[in-house]
């Protein structure tokens, strides 16, 4: 798959590293997860627990969820860790950039912490249930544009990633952001169950929490926001050629963070640990059993990436009047 316009600002990034305490091999790390068991994030995290550690001289990766404010809680914890590589992040889209370039009372921003690699992009679909009467996104918006207000889209609250790419798309096409309604649900079992049960018309989320409907046949894919179609859904229509090219910088992502400050020698070590597993064939393999693309970048890499996401859903933000 071709992501090549995520990487459309390229910016030139200092690798945060500082003198603090050196990481001892012996303990444990702790990989913090600030969303629900089960979540994307949370099978992303597991994922390369179970793998990464080959590359780190067998140093156990203990993931530990803390969910709560839409991700802000979890990772907070971990920018008030102690900088000794021992407490990490598994930074997501939503709690990572999108919540600091929305609303102004985020208690971090994402340069407060040291980035060490992204792990894996996750392309963004967008789904009604199978006996749905939509089947391409242009008649769903078509209807929506007919009934101002009756159709309802899922999310896991404001300012996640659900909730913002249908906002960005009705701005689009000419709708108001409010022309169908986000319903907000806890996490991404509630999202597909209320998809599921008719409780909402549709929903637009990563990969990962529709492919296993969809696989099943009980949810029906109308677009992927990526250039190219995800290889489990070979000709899907891609947003670029529906006309909205605009939406194919939204993707979900995850990368791993840590405090402020890591070690130098913390920040080579994982450099060196995720070059490897970035050609280890289980954990690939496990990336696209959950619906992710494999997308390694070292700390540099990695922090522009970031960087450039930060500023695009900030400029998204103030366009369609959703920064606080």
């Amino acid at each position: 798959m071709v992501f090549a316009s995520l990487f459309s600002l390229p910016l030139p990034v200092l690798l945060l590293a500082a003198g603090a305490h050196a990481q001892s091999p012996a303990r444990q790390i702790t990989l913090v997860v600030p969303y629900t068991t089960a979540s994307d994030a949370d099978l992303a995290a597991r994922n390369l627990a179970e793998y990464a550690p080959r590359y780190l001289g067998g140093q156990k990766i203990v993931v530990l969820n803390q969910p709560g404010a839409s991700g802000a809680i979890g990772t907070q914890a971990v920018l008030t860790a102690a900088p000794d590589g021992n407490t990490l992040l598994l930074a997501r889209t939503a709690s990572f950039v999108i919540l600091p370039a929305t609303d102004r009372k985020t208690p971090y921003q994402w340069g407060d912490f040291t980035l060490l690699s992204m792990m894996e992009i996750n392309p963004i679909v967008c789904a009604v249930r199978a006996d749905s009467p939509y089947f391409t996104m242009q008649s769903l918006l078509d209807d929506i544009r007919k009934r101002p207000g009756k159709l309802n889209f899922a999310t896991v609250g404001e300012g996640t990633i659900q909730s913002f790419g249908p906002q960005y798309l009705f701005t689009l096409v000419g709708l108001p952001k409010d022309a169908a309604l986000g319903i907000p649900y806890k996490g991404p079992g509630e999202l597909i169950a209320a998809l599921l049960a008719g409780d909402v018309q549709f929903a637009c989320s990563n990969l990962g929490t529709l492919l296993g409907p969809l696989r099943a046949g009980t949810l029906r894919p109308l677009m992927t926001t990526t250039r190219e179609p995800p290889d489990e859904l070979p000709g899907l229509p891609t947003a670029r050629s529906l006309g909205w090219r605009e939406m194919e910088n939204l993707v979900g992502w995850s990368a791993l963070a840590g405090p402020r400050d890591l070690p130098r020698e913390v920040v080579e070590r994982w450099a060196s640990a995720m070059a490897q597993l970035a050609h280890d064939p289980d954990w690939i393999a496990g990336n696209r059993k959950l619906g992710g693309v494999p997308a390694v970048r070292s700390p540099t890499e990695t922090q522009a990436f970031v960087r450039a996401q930060f500023t695009l859903y900030y400029r998204l933000a103030q366009r369609i009047g959703m920064r606080e």
